[in-house]
């Protein structure tokens, strides 16, 4: 077998003739050597500070005890930069010790910035459109997840409206077309201190449920496109980096206890984090750093227990010597985490909640548990729906700059990380009419003494009756006695509730290597990444369980039936309220899959002159997938089930494998290409100009949804082709900043799985044979910051755009099974989700000892989907900041998250209960004009939340 190194061998060819190339040094010339110490305002130092000499390819960092040291030629110009701080210029003339104080930067366009750059440069120097939160900026607001976060982005679309996890993230129409937590991550890259958060994603599987915010973080650093495509791991849509803080030269930290109600303030939420740093050696030279956090609430929508409970510790320990640094750090993440799911809606054009339901309504399952067979092992898995999802990370890495002199440095990123998202949660809550053949036929109601039966539904905490229906031999259906909850919703109808079990293992190994060469206006820096994802996939069911259409929340059904026939009662769900469930056996399918990434990427910035920068930069990705599916379905029992009663109908199915798909090195390779100009015409004033050429390879989805043997016949990865042109405007006074990028991005060879049904239970499920797709957007997006007074400023962050779907064909699936399946082409419209307007602006006022600020958020209308069918509404929604410092150790913060409690559509499915309601590209203005008061499904904004933090600092 071939070996990596074998496999790459041209690659490192290439890669070794680079290094020969960047093999020269620099001539040398009389040195004097400066020391010095770098401080805040308040003459605390600052670790990590840059320290570049003008005009040379010199430079060194202060280590923990904020000094440094470095060698100059006489008249020389140092040059001070630190994230957060303003910039600072000195001359050097017969000093030999230079101490410097910078001042804290509420702007930040001088800072210097590590993502999606050929070499640390300020925000001035590069041309890449990349923003800047800081540690303060961050701690000030309240969050509800990592995503949220991005909505201080221009460019970047957020949906956070599911929770904690599960969100969407997507920049510039670079879109999957997914408005939910399926695929929400798929052309960008969440990392923590540089590394991917995990490297393989799939339908359901993200970043966002191992990635958490709390006060070990230090700064956010986001770039959209442009360089994106080089530096980031099969991520052209955009790199949006989460870096944690590290210790300094004295024991220090924080402690944050923060006590909210959420759901229109119904529901509590309780939290703590914390973060200490400082020295572990004598000279200072070994710091450490660790937090975390742990927190419980229920929710904006209680579904009767806790929708988020556990927490994460984070450590490092850094060693600073002369020429680097080494970082040794490590994560447990343990939480439990649901998410909100769709609410019904009636009107497409005004959309409004039916009688009975509100946002803080929740149609989660209540507490449900199971012991389940899987298959015919006799291996029991347990389900309790409280445990929701599950998530697990147990990472550690090391990273090491070093710097070799002549202007050679290398940084080398390794982590290695045992993840886990074990699934006991529900999805796709939809309602059923119990007087249609449908709702039998999917949920196994029907059996040989079914016909001419009479059902009966029965509340399963107090056994009163509240439905009757008859089966007229399937020819139809009566309705005895319909009193079931809900009817403004759906008549007749109750929620359907899949018992989802799925145990998704990841382990991955994470490698990025770089090296850099200086010179005095120039450097080349070359590279190679590589990540190995072995995951092992559970996934089935624990049954089903249909509930009542109630609110706050739901409440269980049983279900029975008396054949006609014999007049003996068959009990459809047993005494957990499951058809299926404990005693039982259910299907269940297993999923090995491998996914090796390689990479090679070579830079070259070169600064032309004092006010021309030159950047180029390629990347080689060549990815590979092997895996092996084993598929379960549903078996009928012929002898009574597994307690031998026919009479419990609930038990008498269960799970076998029935087919195995393999698929072995499966292979794509893609190349990039990007380059940029930026010219800085004056002091505060600078244009760039930047094209790319990027690449997206499929994830894991295409290859662990392969169940049929259509699906394993029709496998065609292929990558994904992104062409993205920008220009930037860069405005910096004294009082203003502004950053204006016009951009243009055509995205193509997108592919589309649309899932069908086969037969009428939840294992005859399919995907129709993938499409692909092509999208095209223009726009333009805007930062600025103004400093009105010393007290006053505004920052806005907005995206104006076009989004079109150049070509675009999607499935009509018609009835179950695929024969009738048929393709209908929207080429032309508009892109589904992608507003025209995306608008933030953030006034803040600080007087004293007090601060505040406002954020105004905006989102236009926006198409629903392809088929342009109606138009998500628009809406607006404010959250308030307000804080007071006490003293200098305690300060205490109040936020009120959605002030006026509004309501807004984020995402929908469509009418027609499960699977129908997946199939949203299918539905057309014709289903809406046909009935447009259907009952659909909308994800809406949370709820108004108030928060109250006291922060403890020393």
């Amino acid at each position: 077998m071939k070996t990596l190194l074998q496999q790459h061998r041209s690659g490192l060819f290439l890669l070794k003739a680079l290094m020969l190339y960047l093999g020269f040094c620099t001539q040398m010339t009389a040195q004097q050597t400066i020391k010095g110490r770098v401080t805040d305002q308040n003459n605390e130092p600052l670790f990590g500070v840059s320290i570049a000499v003008k005009g040379t390819n010199k430079g060194a960092n202060t280590d923990v005890t904020g000094e440094y040291a470095i060698e100059v030629k006489a008249n020389a110009t140092l040059i001070f930069n630190y994230i957060g701080f303003k910039s600072k210029q000195v001359v050097i003339t017969t000093q030999k010790t230079v101490d410097v104080s910078l001042e804290e930067d509420t702007q930040a366009l001088d800072e210097i910035v590590v993502t999606g750059v050929f070499d640390k440069r300020t925000k001035m120097q590069s041309s890449v459109s990349i923003s800047t939160l800081s540690a303060k900026q961050i701690e000030r607001v309240a969050t509800t997840s990592a995503a949220d976060l991005l909505k201080n982005i221009p460019g970047v679309y957020v949906n956070s409206s599911q929770g904690e996890i599960r969100n969407t993230v997507y920049s510039r129409g670079v879109s999957s077309g997914s408005n939910d937590g399926a695929s929400g991550y798929y052309y960008v890259s969440m990392q923590e201190d540089g590394l991917p958060v995990t490297n393989a994603t799939f339908s359901n599987y993200g970043p966002d449920y191992f990635l958490r915010t709390d006060a070990t973080l230090g700064r956010l650093e986001a770039v959209r496109g442009g360089t994106a495509s080089i530096l980031g791991n099969n991520a052209p849509g955009g790199i949006f980096n989460y870096v944690s803080k590290t210790g300094g030269d004295k024991f220090s930290g924080e402690i944050r206890a923060k006590n909210g109600l959420e759901g229109n303030g119904q529901n509590p939420y309780y939290r703590l984090d914390f973060n200490f740093g400082g020295p572990l050696s004598k000279d200072k030279s070994v710091a450490f750093n660790i937090g975390g956090f742990w927190r419980q609430n229920d929710g904006d929508r209680y579904s009767g227990y806790p929708m988020n409970k556990g927490g994460q510790l984070k450590a490092n320990v850094v060693k600073t010597y002369k020429t680097g640094n080494v970082k040794i750090f490590a994560k447990y993440l343990n939480d439990h985490n649901g998410f909100n799911e769709f609410l019904p809606t009636i009107g497409f054009t005004d959309p409004k909640f039916p009688a009975g339901v509100t946002n803080t309504t929740s149609v989660l399952i209540p507490s449900v548990k199971a012991d389940v067979t899987i298959n015919e092992t006799g291996k029991k898995v347990h389900f309790d729906s409280r445990d929701l999802v599950h998530s697990k990370d147990a990472s550690i890495g090391l990273n090491w700059e070093q710097n070799l002199g002549d202007g050679w440095k290398i940084d080398n990123k390794f982590r290695y990380s045992d993840k886990r998202a074990l699934w006991n949660t529900t999805s796709i809550v939809s309602p059923f009419a119990m007087d249609n053949a449908i709702f039998y036929g999917f949920s196994g109601l029907t059996d040989a003494n079914s016909a001419g039966a009479t059902y009966s539904f029965n509340d399963h905490a107090t056994g009163t009756q509240f439905g009757s229906v008859t089966n007229n031999f399937y020819e139809s259906f009566t309705v005895n006695k319909g009193d079931f909850p809900g009817a403004s919703i759906q008549p007749n109808s109750l929620y359907f509730h899949p018992l989802l079990l799925t145990d998704n293992k990841m382990k991955e190994i994470i490698e990025q290597f770089t090296i850099t060469k200086k010179l005095k206006n120039m450097s080349f820096t070359a590279g190679a990444f590589y990540a190995s994802s072995k995951l092992n996939r559970m996934d089935g069911a624990a049954g089903v369980t249909y509930s009542q259409m109630t609110s706050p929340h739901p409440l269980l059904t049983d279900i029975s039936y008396v054949g006609f026939f014999d007049g003996q009662t068959y009990q459809m769900t047993n005494k957990d309220g499951i058809i299926g469930g404990s005693g039982g056996s259910s299907a269940f399918s297993f999923m090995d899959a491998k996914q090796k990434q390689f990479a090679l990427f070579f830079g070259h910035n070169w600064e032309i002159s004092s006010k021309l920068n030159f950047d180029w930069g390629v990347r080689y990705e060549d990815l590979s997938y092997n895996g092996s599916n084993q598929i379960g379905v549903t078996v009928a029992s012929t002898t009574g089930g597994f307690d031998g009663n026919p009479l419990t109908v609930y038990d008498n199915n269960g799970g076998a494998i029935d087919a195995v798909y393999n698929y072995k090195d499966q292979k794509i390779n893609t190349f990039s290409f990007s380059g940029g100009l930026n010219y800085k015409y004056t002091d505060n004033q600078a244009v760039y100009a930047r094209y790319s050429q990027g690449a997206k390879a499929p994830d894991l989805t295409m290859f662990v949804g392969i169940n049929t043997q259509l699906a394993a016949d029709n496998l065609d990865p292929r990558a994904q082709k992104i062409q993205q042109f920008e220009l930037g405007y860069k405005l910096k006074t004294g009082k203003t900043n502004i950053f204006v990028t016009p951009f243009y991005s055509l995205l193509s060879n997108v592919g589309l799985q649309v899932q069908g049904q086969e037969g009428v239970d939840l294992t005859s499920l399919y995907y129709a044979p993938t499409l692909y797709n092509k999208y095209r957007t223009v726009g333009v997006e805007l930062e600025a910051n103004q400093e009105f007074t010393e007290k006053f400023s505004v920052r806005a962050v907005a995206t104006f755009q076009n989004s079109k779907a150049v070509e675009y064909k999607t499935w009509d699936l018609g009835e179950n099974g695929a024969a009738d399946d048929k393709t209908v082409d929207f080429s032309g419209n508009k892109t589904d989700n992608s507003a025209e307007v995306i608008l933030r602006i953030s006034p803040s006022y600080t007087s004293g000892k007090f601060y505040s600020s406002l954020d105004f958020s905006y989102m236009g209308k926006r198409p629903a989907n392809v088929a342009n069918a109606f138009d998500l509404p628009s809406y607006n929604t404010s959250n308030l900041n307000l804080g007071y410092t006490i003293n200098k150790n305690w300060q205490v913060q109040g936020n009120i998250n959605n002030v006026f409690n509004q309501i807004a559509v984020m995402a929908w499915s469509a009418p027609g209960g499960f699977p129908a309601s997946l199939d949203r590209q299918g539905f057309t203005k014709a289903d809406v004009e046909a009935n447009p008061n259907a009952t659909y499904a909308t994800m809406n904004l949370p709820a108004r939340a108030f928060f109250l933090t006291g922060i403890y600092k020393f």
